[in-house]
């Protein structure tokens, strides 16, 4: 299915300062791409499933 996007990489262990007083940190980031690439899948596999029948 060519519709499919790639899934957001998490930051690694040396991308948050891990002080808490960044914002955004890049974890807020990560957790906000990751909602809507989550999003994005459903609406996928939803329409897909509608296809199929």
């Amino acid at each position: 299915m060519s519709n499919s996007h790639e899934k957001p990489i998490a930051p690694a262990d040396d991308d948050c300062c891990g002080g808490g007083a960044c914002n955004p940190c890049v974890w807020d980031h990560y957790y906000a791409e990751l909602q809507k690439w989550r999003i994005k899948e459903a609406k996928i596999r939803e329409q897909a499933e509608e296809n199929s029948k």
